[in-house]
């Protein structure tokens, strides 16, 4: 063996590793669109802007991310896990990780998709095994009251399998998954603020959801792409069930809501509705599309919409031949830059803003005048269109300060940029001396998602940005070829950005929001009449038989099962149910039976019951795996199948 010394070099040779990326990147969507479109007008989009000096991240004494033992944080982020298929709870400023809220995918903690009552939520097949284990949540969004945040739910998206999955803010829990149908990719998701006609209901009733690939509908397997359509869902916040659909050109991306509830739109790319990347890179601009929630609703209760396949779901029209005239739409497509990525509606109200990616601008759009279209008190649906103005190199996501300015990242450019809205729609008018970039702050390395502290809720307080990076390279102690992610966290309370933290997060999350945590009251005990099958006093604990069926009733109370032992016979259906009846918070018990693949907690006053077949002969140990006690002795008792 040769005693040559290997060493891996931390840079490219030669070119350093922001560079590397950069100029990598560009080149690939350079060449891309170049050969996709031969006209001489697309080059352009693509054009570096000439960034100014990004200031040099420093000591900030106003914003402490190092909290003392025993010191709160003073604000929830809720954050997408990515293909992990959970929703992560964080403090912030500190960045701490606090839950991992287990929705589409099996998690081993605390038992999903082990016990009964997950498994009915995650839904099963016939022979009761799961029907899917994996997932790719992407967005999630919470509901409102008043324009902010009532801290009632959370929702979330499943990418792969087209499910959205509901939170409970009171117990931080997933209690419902949908699946949507006639949807592939479901990616985009947010909440209404408030009714479309009824103002007097000031709060979340609906979720909007974009699909965001293109497939024959019914989906038959046909080969022309020009036959493909995406649905864009409106599901009820609280029976969880698909309200309406709509059918559209193009592929939605993210998608917003009005304050007023009258509008949403998803931002969309292939309008071309093409199959293969040149096809999707043909045309000038894409579109954001708006909704009118109103008129979609008249339609479906006029019955002028349609069904597809076996869903019993009403689809409306929403294609752009089929909307032409104002008086009458049910959406309407606002031309935007190629391939925009992203849009959000800013906390005055007033605008959505759409990043235009492949386009080194954002694009303001006025939501009055989309409503003036839909009255036929506008000829020109682009003149809603208030600002196309630019920020710089892949411009993606964009957040909030509440003080007119909003911040956009530049996944190419690897910053952030803050900009003022009025200065860019005064430029966008003609003022050449309107100086709309307010600053630029490196991050590292090529960021996507972006959000500040309730940025999009009337009470955007303009303190904290965080912002998550696709790579981590030089920024935390290498763990082998997969990397964590970067998620840094900027003070935006003052005219400068000023970097405070990062924090390595596992891949691969997407979406988050931050908000205040008195808008969240958590309980921290269950209510034991919450389930229907909680055992309230150990003296109902005990083995009951119906034939081969078996159900096994036992308490935990700290340090001990109600039962020292139990038998049941080989080849017997069981169904072990638990209450924890301990009623302090921070007793969760768990309960784990040895070669049987049964593990899972039960919380104080919760109860939770899993369903196994004996087919193993012998004595098993269960157990409570959910350390509670100072002994190993206690909180154990036997499972004895008899042959």
């Amino acid at each position: 063996m040769s005693d040559k010394k290997l060493d891996t070099p931390n840079e490219t040779v030669g070119l350093g590793r922001r560079r590397f990326i950069n100029t990598a990147a560009l080149a690939g969507l350079t060449v891309g669109v170049a050969a996709c479109n031969d006209k001489p007008a697309a080059a352009p989009a693509a054009a570096p802007a000439a960034p100014a000096p990004a200031p040099a991240p420093t000591a900030h004494a106003g914003a402490n991310v190092h909290l003392k033992p025993g010191e709160l944080d003073t604000y929830y982020g809720l954050w997408s896990g990515g293909h992990t298929g959970d929703m992560r709870v964080l403090g912030l400023p500190s960045g701490r990780e606090l839950l991992r809220i287990p929705c589409f995918v099996p998690d081993a903690l605390v038992g999903w998709g082990i016990t009964n009552e997950s498994k009915a939520v995650m839904g099963t097949k016939p022979d009761g095994h799961l029907r899917y284990t994996v997932g790719d949540t992407h967005h999630t969004h919470a509901s409102y009251k008043d324009g902010n945040y009532d801290g009632r739910y959370a929702w979330i998206n499943d990418k792969i399998n087209s499910r959205i999955a509901r939170i409970r803010l009171d117990y931080f829990v997933c209690d419902k998954i949908t699946q949507l149908p006639n949807v592939q990719g479901f990616h985009g998701i947010f909440p209404d603020k408030r009714d479309p006609v009824d103002q007097a209901i000031n709060y979340t009733t609906r979720v909007f959801c974009g699909g965001e690939f293109s497939i024959p509908l019914p989906n038959a397997g046909i080969e022309d792409s020009s036959k493909y359509r995406s649905l864009f869902s409106c599901v009820d916040a609280e029976t969880m069930e698909v309200r309406w659909q709509v059918l559209i050109d193009g592929n939605c991306d993210l998608v917003a809501t009005s304050f007023d509830g009258k509008l949403a739109a998803t931002n969309q790319y292939n309008t071309e509705m093409g199959a293969k990347y040149e096809d999707m890179m043909s045309a000038e601009r894409d579109a954001c599309l708006f909704f009118n929630i109103a008129r979609i609703e008249e339609a479906v209760k006029a019955g002028k919409f349609k069904t597809i396949g076996s869903s019993k779901v009403p689809v409306v029209d929403g294609t752009h031949e089929a909307n032409k005239d104002p008086k009458t739409a049910l959406t309407a497509y606002v031309s935007v830059p190629k391939n925009p990525h992203g849009v959000n509606a800013s906390p005055d109200q007033k605008y959505f803003i759409c990043a235009g990616k492949l386009s080194p601008t954002v694009t303001v759009i006025e939501l009055a005048k989309v409503l003036d279209w839909f009255d036929g008190k506008s000829e020109k649906l682009d003149d809603a269109i208030v600002a196309e103005v630019e920020v710089g190199l892949g411009p993606l996501h964009t957040a909030f300060d509440g003080r007119g300015n909003a911040f956009t990242t530049l996944f190419l450019d690897s910053q952030v940029v803050k900009w003022n809205i009025d200065k860019a729609i005064a430029f966008h008018k003609g003022d050449k001396n309107a100086k709309y970039v307010v600053d630029r702050l490196d991050v590292h390395y090529q960021p996507g998602h972006i959000n500040a502290s309730q940025s999009e809720t009337v009470a955007a307080d303009g303190k904290y940005l965080a912002v998550g990076c696709k790579f981590s390279k030089d920024r935390f102690l290498p763990v082998g070829p997969l990397h964590a992610e970067n998620e840094q966290l900027i003070d935006i309370s003052g005219e400068k950005m000023v970097l405070l933290a990062d924090h390595p997060v596992r891949g691969e999350p997407h979406d988050f929001i931050i908000f205040k945590r008195d808008l969240v009251k958590p309980k921290q005990v269950y209510d034991l009449d919450h389930h229907p099958l909680a055992i309230k006093d150990p003296k109902e604990s005990g083995v009951f038989r119906s034939g081969k069926k078996v159900t096994v009733k036992l308490t935990s109370q700290a340090p001990a099962f109600s039962l020292r032992e139990f038998k049941v016979k080989k080849g017997d259906e069981v169904t072990l149910i638990l209450t924890n009846l301990d009623k302090i918070e921070d007793l969760t018990h768990g309960f784990a039976i040895p070669n049987y693949n049964v593990n899972f907690i039960v919380n104080p006053q919760e109860t939770a019951s899993v369903t196994f077949v004996a087919d193993q002969p012998g004595v098993f140990w269960c157990y409570c795996t959910h350390f509670c006690h100072a002994l190993h002795l206690e909180m154990r008792t036997r499972m004895i199948v008899e042959a």
